[in-house]
């Protein structure tokens, strides 16, 4: 079995993606995610020009050897271009295969551990009787774990609050990104954030109850004390987790955070390979790994990551936004079904264009998401709709503290 024809297709359809068609001799057609948020043309290039052409001829069904091939043998290594490339590569030869072996791929990753992957939803609200309503339509869904973020008074917008003034006001959950030439920028203030988000948490134990997994996404914006104060204000109010408390490049920092909060730590979403969270799992530091396989290096890569993270008895929480194609969200899907060490999964529903664009056969019921009983990954891609979405520059906004320095997120 080997490949044939490799393409890489950019498409539109309310948020850009970046796709890895690879086709065999038999006729099969694998599918890969390698969507970067604001860099989607760097990893497109990276493909068309230095991937694509090593592909052609090779046997499809050597997954493990083409992933060190392309890992080791462009000296070069890591890096979220780099490994978004390789992953899209190895998802689409893990959909060859299994559609070959005509079983959907979590069969050839060990078969279901579970009936599905416990889902969490983004609400959000630039108050809170808003973020009331946003909670209760996400229940109302099926949603069974909800994340809560929320406006902050004194500032206009704030990222992760799916509407706000800098917006225009309309809810963007499709496309937290903004059509823009240059990413629009938000001001920030750390220390109003803090005194805010535990008052919101009180007010939705009020309304919903102890039962409802509440989890917070602090996207990066505190340094590694203001974050553990977080953590301890919030132990009250039992959250499932707290996200990327502090920035991810200085991993160690968790070490202070754990010293002084019970409250669980996820974080990963930015990392790229293993070797980002080997002192963090050893540590016993997080609770929850937040990597996508888009991200990650592809199924294979995702598979050994869960694998060493369960050693220390530390769960997935995979990346699963809008920048995620439906593509990867499959991907991701297969491995949560398998992992022995599933957490949680993260969705937020993909737009009508998008759907129209990537053709998807997993489920939404009662809180749990499946990927399905469809040969391979379960997604095609509809090339013809994909023309119709040409890409546009998109870019998620950048902080400035209220002195006009630009933040971490």
């Amino acid at each position: 079995m080997r490949i044939e024809s490799v393409r890489t297709v950019v498409t539109s359809p309310g948020r850009n993606f970046v796709t890895l068609r690879i086709t065999t001799s038999d006729g099969i057609t694998g599918l890969g995610d390698a969507t970067l948020n604001g860099r989607e043309l760097a990893v497109a290039a990276y493909l068309t020009e230095h991937v694509e052409p090593l592909l052609t001829g090779r046997d499809a069904r050597r997954i493990e050897d083409t992933w060190q091939y392309l890992y080791r043998g462009a000296y070069w290594r890591r890096g979220p271009v780099t490994m978004a490339a390789i992953a899209a590569v190895d998802t689409a030869l893990w959909d060859i295969k299994a559609q070959a072996a005509g079983m959907p791929l979590y069969e050839l990753l060990g078969g279901a551990s579970r009936r599905g992957a416990l889902a969490y939803g983004h609400a959000s609200g630039r108050d809170v009787p808003e973020l009331f309503d946003s909670i209760r339509a996400h229940l109302d869904a099926g949603y069974r774990a909800i994340r809560v973020q929320t406006g902050i008074p004194g500032l206009d917008s704030v990222y992760g609050v799916a509407a706000s003034a800098a917006g225009g006001g309309d809810r963007y959950d499709y496309e937290p990104a903004r059509r823009t030439a240059l990413p629009v920028e938000e001001a920030w203030d750390t220390r109003a954030y803090l005194r805010h988000v535990p008052s919101v948490f009180e007010a939705v134990r009020n309304e919903f109850g102890p039962e409802l997994p509440l989890l917070h996404d602090g996207h990066h914006r505190m340094t590694p004390v203001q974050a553990a104060k977080l953590g301890k204000a919030l132990e009250p109010y039992d959250l499932f987790w707290l996200e990327d408390a502090t920035p991810g490049e200085d991993p160690t920092a968790l070490r202070l955070i754990r010293q002084h909060t019970t409250t669980p730590l996820a974080i990963g979403e930015v990392f790229n390979s293993v070797h980002d969270y080997t002192p963090l799992l050893q540590e016993r530091l997080i609770d929850y790994v937040r990597s996508a396989v888009t991200h990650t290096g592809g199924v294979t890569a995702m598979k050994k990551l869960l694998d060493m993270a369960a050693v220390y008895g530390v769960r997935s929480g995979m990346h699963g936004p809008t920048d995620i194609s439906p593509v990867g969200q499959a991907a991701a899907l297969h491995l949560d079904l398998a992992v022995h060490n599933f957490g949680i999964q993260e969705y937020m529903r993909h737009s009508p264009d998008t759907l129209e664009v990537f053709r998807t056969s997993y489920t939404f019921e009662d809180g749990l998401l499946h990927p399905s009983d469809t040969p391979g990954l379960g997604v095609t891609l509809d090339e013809e709709a994909a023309a119709r979405f040409p890409y546009a520059p998109a870019y998620l906004p950048v902080n400035r503290l209220t002195d006009g320095t630009v933040h971490d997120w």
